[in-house]
């Protein structure tokens, strides 16, 4: 039903932007979008190819707003919908498109479950705004979404808007290796000669493992290289105060960028998200909110044209510092937004208890968001930039060199097929602790230790 081309040009307002990533997401943070052209409703994935589904008679007609089931559930089975699921429809029903709502709010990994209504997601996304630009009638399910209303009536496939982390390849690329693995290493001591060959082919398949995340590292390195959408983006960086604790990963990496019809926040950990710079789910006030009773600045939020705060930075580590007025200054002229000052009041879903003054934050419905806009804890930045354990999985550090020493044994051996075995067994080592090691010493070293004008 959808039409496929390829295209890089601007969407118009109002546009569904990517929840936030870092890379190797961030080519899916900045090209991925779901918008309208003229009657077509337009998904446009991280390579920029375009899936356009044509409005009105013969195609979408309608969309259903599927809210999530209770908490635990949506988190143990379907934590993408977890705020809930927009499903495009044809005059008959049929489902047509998926929208998970948690794909497509650029705050989602910084804003809790809990904290944030289905409903309100409907405009934070935009897609209550697209679907009214495109005249498609929006209305809500009775029924939650799960195992009976995942199939479209009638039965048939439909297709969905979505952006992972990683590309579809590496995770084929990584089970073919696994399970290659497995049944070499089975076939090669089970069936008479084949032992030498079968263990060089479950080492090549180990090897697969390691590999694809190298070469997925390797591109996502190169396109953000020749990527030139920031270069001209007014940015602005963070002025902490001294002997605030600034790390330089925090200093280096955290920024703000205005661009024409975009706002870009980097969070310390490199995560990148894109908020519109018009329409009502894009930025359009920027508020500073001071203490209570002392008048002091504690934060600014940007907030989107509903009066609903989107990001939140804290003024210790982004405005108290030397250059920090003329930061501030930067960020409002960059904005060009109305700007006010309100007392901080805590959230209603949070407990009012802030432990030190520099953290009052923690009683903010963007607590999440201004911890990640501040420095982080150096065993915290570790984990959370460390490739093993926030992207596939912690474990895989001791277990892939601990199943390729089975075969590193072949580097000793005589025989052709031995060597070969141990060869691969040795480069995958190399390819998993080379890495891992790296990103500790760079951390340990640098990246996370407080800078030389914020210790002096």
């Amino acid at each position: 039903m959808a039409e496929q081309s390829k295209s890089t040009t601007a969407p118009r307002e109002p546009a569904l932007r990517p929840k936030g990533m870092k890379a190797p997401g961030l080519d899916a943070v900045r090209n991925a979008r779901v918008f309208a052209d003229g009657n077509n409703l337009v998904v446009r994935n991280r390579r920029g190819r375009e899936r356009r589904y044509p409005v009105g008679d013969g195609g979408i007609r309608q969309a259903v707003f599927f809210p999530p089931a209770d908490i635990w559930e949506t988190t143990t089975k379907w934590p993408t919908a977890r705020w809930g699921v927009v499903v495009f429809q044809d005059a008959e029903g049929r489902y047509v498109l998926r929208v998970p709502l948690a794909q497509w709010l650029p705050e989602a990994a910084s804003t809790g479950t809990a904290d944030l209504s289905p409903q309100d997601c409907l405009s934070r996304t935009g897609i209550k705004q697209l679907s009214d630009r495109l005249g498609i009638p929006l209305s809500e399910s009775a029924k939650p979404w799960g195992r009976e209303v995942i199939g479209s009536p009638g039965g048939g496939r439909y297709e969905s808007a979505s952006e992972a982390d990683l590309p579809v390849w590496n995770g084929w690329a990584r089970g073919i290796g696994m399970f290659g693995w497995l049944i070499a290493l089975v076939v090669s001591f089970t069936l008479e000669g084949t032992g030498s060959w079968g263990l060089v082919v479950a080492a090549g398949a180990l090897f697969l493992l390691p590999a694809s995340d190298v070469v997925v590292r390797a591109l996502a390195w190169w396109r953000k290289r020749g990527d030139t959408r920031l270069a001209d983006a007014v940015v602005i960086t963070p002025s902490p105060e001294p002997g605030a604790g600034a790390t330089r990963r925090f200093l280096e990496t955290a920024a703000v960028r205005v661009l024409p019809g975009d706002v870009v926040l980097t969070n310390t950990l490199g995560e990148e998200r894109w908020y519109a710079r018009r329409g009502a789910h894009g930025i359009a006030r920027l508020v500073r909110l001071t203490h209570p009773k002392t008048g002091a600045h504690l934060g600014v939020e940007l907030r989107d044209g509903a009066g609903q705060a989107r990001a939140l930075l804290p003024w210790r580590y982004w405005f108290a510092g030397p250059d920090g007025e003329r930061r501030w200054s930067e960020l409002v002229a960059a904005l060009e937004l109305p700007v006010s000052e309100e007392k901080f009041k805590p959230a209603g879903n949070v407990g009012r208890r802030t432990g030190t003054p520099e953290l009052w934050y923690r009683a903010h419905e963007l607590a999440g968001d201004a911890r990640k806009m501040a420095p982080i804890d150096s065993k915290a930045a570790r984990r959370a930039t460390s490739w093993n354990e926030s992207v596939i999985g912690g474990g895989e550090v001791i277990v892939l060199p601990m199943f390729s020493a089975l075969l590193l044994v072949g580097l000793f051996s005589d025989r052709a097929p031995g060597q070969a075995a141990g060869v691969l067994s040795a480069l995958t080592i190399v390819a998993v602790w080379g890495p891992a090691v790296a990103h500790q010493l760079a951390s340990r070293l640098t990246q996370d230790r407080p800078c030389v004008s914020e210790t002096s």
